[in-house]
């Protein structure tokens, strides 16, 4: 208690003031002057993990920029060459950090936590954070080939082979290819790592360990090379073990540089200890001329990272919805969207497999939401049932980061919707969740019988992070009205009428204070529009108005407001046909794109195609996404490299593609383009759980009729929607009773 009584702000100010430092207390004054107070000014698990971030960015300012005859990773090679999109000048950079080539893919088995990351150009990360492998070949001829430093590279996913990453690199008679893959061995998780090298005049194989990875330094102290010739182990633990024994082996210290600078000299130690923490190791291994050098290489994954019997990939997707389209990118795309949302469910939710291994409510929503649309509910179970014990049992708070008041909301209403569309019931531990987590709203509200703009809605927060500064975000309260209403039916369902009826009067109120916002909105904004929050002017923080039409819809499909403002963002926030957010990510949104998408697609509206096949374009060779796009190198600017988020939204937008529930209404083929009709070919997807039940969608072209296609729905039915609706957008709707099965829709009128 003592230590309360000191007065550290004058020792802070006296300090600073004495160093001719600015007064840090003042600065932090100003800072938060541009944001509405807060309780929470920024969650305190961002700012530990921006500390490390930049600490990381700190310790690469130290070591890059004087040691460019590094063989670096391809963020660096590209961000620090002035001829590349990629450069950045860094006179006032106090950090250097990846801001342009923020793109890897997990390589992984169903049920094991571990994720090994391969980058654009093969360089493998094994485990999280830690060191790199890397490949070079070296012709006779003194042609080198460095894959990092290689304008051109070939990469896709192999989901034939474990989901494997293969990456090829050719060069002036070179040829270089690594398939890196997870498997089982001995029961244990291996990262598998098979290279091929080609000199057509004869060379070396060259396997470099590289104390950096994607984000940068990553330091080995030590490295040394086993009796046989035969792996390495790196830092007195970590094994890495070869297929054949290296022909030579060089080591280098900080001080000497890196070992690709001593490839030529004479074959050094077999071992290297380095006190600053960047050492490196190559093994060689001879390549005959015209001939392919196959290498294996193994490293033992962390077998605390085994969650379950083991993984089988035909079991995580048994069951899953099926996708058929006469489009092979897209569809591939949704095969491989399913395999990243199965790799990233293991222990628990993951937005990412690195910069964004952790857990939050809000990307846990999402893509627990697209494992039930693929009909993925197992998973989807064992995901939420964390939830309750994540919850602080006396305020009901859904904690995951400190000043989100979305994450109650969003808890609540991802619980609800597995009941909805499973039918299941829940179990009371769930229950008491969703009553203490609708408590925690109502209590948490402001005021709403105050004078200011934001009476009655949730606090200022921080919100998800790429709205802005601290504000009575819209969002929030969105999600707050959505799990009210979400909650109260299962209490129904569940005998519990009169806390439902409790739940329902609060989210009324509610609704009433953003009815009460809104129509002040557009009297301060002159348009039909919904901006971030009763305080800002329209931008790009907008986008979190869209989430009132979807997932959530709260308003009807045509609502004026939610299509004002996707008018607006469509004509003001888009780059390369995507929607570009200008609030900390400064990039290309995936998952924000395909909002726009969904809100369009449920009025009906056919540009929600455009945004689509936008998307599409967007993805990495590996079919991934990083949470932000780089406008001029399309690499990751911003976030995880591989974002989940951003797959589970495509898994999402092609299930709602062919099946979605509108009320009490259940609508087919909103999403199928005129191009799909016009191949010819059959299509399907499912089967998906609704509300009503599980549902599987075929189209059929008609016999002597290019102009028709037959719509079948084969349903196993809990209760039957009203009416089932074929409304592909652009197109006139047509109804059909649910007991039809299949209608003719004309979807082109016959020349």
């Amino acid at each position: 208690m003592r230590w309360r009584w000191l007065p550290w702000r004058f020792l802070v100010r006296r300090a600073a003031r004495a160093h001719g430092f600015l007064d840090p207390l003042a600065l932090i004054a100003r800072l938060q002057r541009f944001a509405q107070p807060s309780e929470v000014s920024e969650p305190i698990e961002l700012l530990r993990a921006g500390v490390v971030f930049h600490a990381r960015g700190l310790i690469n300012t130290r070591v890059i920029q004087h040691n460019l005859d590094w063989v670096w990773p391809w963020w660096i090679e590209q961000q620090f060459d002035p001829s590349s999109d990629a450069f950045l000048p860094r006179a006032f950079s106090v950090t250097h950090v990846n801001l342009t080539h923020r793109n890897w893919t997990a390589v992984g088995i169903p049920d094991h936590a571990g994720l090994p990351i391969v980058d654009p150009r093969g360089l493998v990360t094994p485990f999280h954070d830690g060191w790199s492998l890397d490949a070079w070949v070296y012709g006779a001829d003194g042609e080198r080939l460095y894959p990092s430093r290689e304008p051109h590279a070939s990469q896709y996913l192999d989901s034939a082979d474990h989901g494997a990453v293969v990456t090829e690199v050719v060069r002036n008679g070179l040829r270089l290819l690594c398939r890196a893959a997870v498997r089982r061995e001995g029961g244990r998780a291996t990262l598998y790592l098979d290279y091929e090298a080609r000199a057509d005049n004869g060379g070396t194989l060259v396997l470099a360990l590289r104390p950096y990875n994607p984000e940068g330094i990553s330091f080995i102290h030590q490295a040394e090379l086993d009796a046989d010739r035969r792996g390495w182990r790196v830092d007195g633990k970590r094994p890495v073990r070869f297929d054949a024994a290296a022909a030579r082996h060089h080591v280098s210290d900080y001080a000497h540089g890196d070992v690709a600078i001593h490839m030529g000299e004479e074959e050094g130690a077999g071992q290297v200890d380095c006190d600053v923490g960047l050492a490196t190791a190559a093994a060689e291994f001879p390549v005959a001329g015209g001939e392919v050098r196959r290498l294996g290489v193994r490293v033992p994954l962390d077998p605390a990272d085994d969650v379950g019997a083991g993984g089988d990939w035909a079991g995580a997707l048994a069951g899953g919805a099926v996708l058929e389209i006469p489009d092979a990118h897209i569809a591939g795309l949704y095969h491989t969207a399913l395999r990243t949302l199965v790799l990233h469910t293991v222990e628990d939710a993951y937005p990412g497999p690195y910069t964004y291994k952790r857990f939050w409510f809000r990307d846990a929503a999402f893509i627990v939401h697209a494992l039930l649309d693929a009909g993925l509910t197992g998973r989807a179970c064992r995901m939420l049932a964390p939830f309750p014990g994540r919850q602080h049992r006396t305020t009901g708070y859904f904690h995951s980061q400190d000043g989100e008041w979305d994450a109650n909301g969003e808890a609540l209403w991802i619980l609800s919707r597995y009941h909805e569309v499973t039918g299941e019931e829940l179990p009371e531990a769930w229950l008491q969740a969703l009553r203490r987590g609708a408590r925690w709203i109502a209590r948490k509200r402001t005021d709403a019988h105050g004078d200011a703009p934001h009476a009655g809605l949730l606090p200022a927060g921080f919100s998800a992070e790429h709205f802005g500064p601290n504000d009575y975000y819209y969002w929030d309260d969105y999600w707050s009205v959505g799990g009210l209403e979400a909650a109260a039916e299962v209490l129904r369902d569940h005998g519990d009428p009169v806390r439902a009826s409790e739940l329902e009067a609060e989210a009324v109120d509610l609704r009433g204070v953003l009815e009460r916002c809104h129509e002040q909105d557009e009297k301060r904004l002159g348009r039909v529009a919904v901006p971030a929050s009763p305080y800002r002017r329209m931008d790009a923080g907008a986008v979190g108005g869209l989430v009132a039409g979807y997932p959530l819809q709260l308003v009807p499909a045509g609502d004026a407001r939610l299509l004002g403002t996707v008018d607006w963002l469509m004509d003001h926030a888009r780059v390369r046909g995507g929607f570009f957010q200008d609030m900390i990510h400064s990039g290309i949104n995936a998952y924000l794109t395909l909002h726009l998408a969904q809100v369009l697609m449920r009025a009906g509206d056919p540009r929600c195609h455009e945004l689509i096949r936008a998307v599409a374009d967007l993805a990495t060779p590996t079919g991934q996404w990083p949470e932000a796009i780089h406008p001029r190198t399309l690499g990751g600017c911003m976030g995880d490299g591989q974002h989940v988020w951003a797959a589970a939204e495509w898994v999402s937008v092609l299930r709602n593609c062919f099946v979605r529930e509108e009320g009490e209404r259940l609508v087919l083929a909103a999403g199928v383009p005129p191009q799909w009709f016009a191949a010819g070919e059959r299509m399907r997807f499912g089967p998906t759980p609704t509300r009503f039940g599980t549902v599987a969608v075929e189209i059929v072209p008609v016999s002597g009729d290019r102009g028709a296609v037959e719509v079948r729905w084969e349903a196993d039915w809990r209760r039957r929607p009203e009416a089932v609706e074929i409304a592909p957008a652009g197109m006139r709707a047509m109804r059909a009773e649910p007991g039809a099965g299949r209608v003719t829709l004309r979807w082109r009128t016959a020349a």
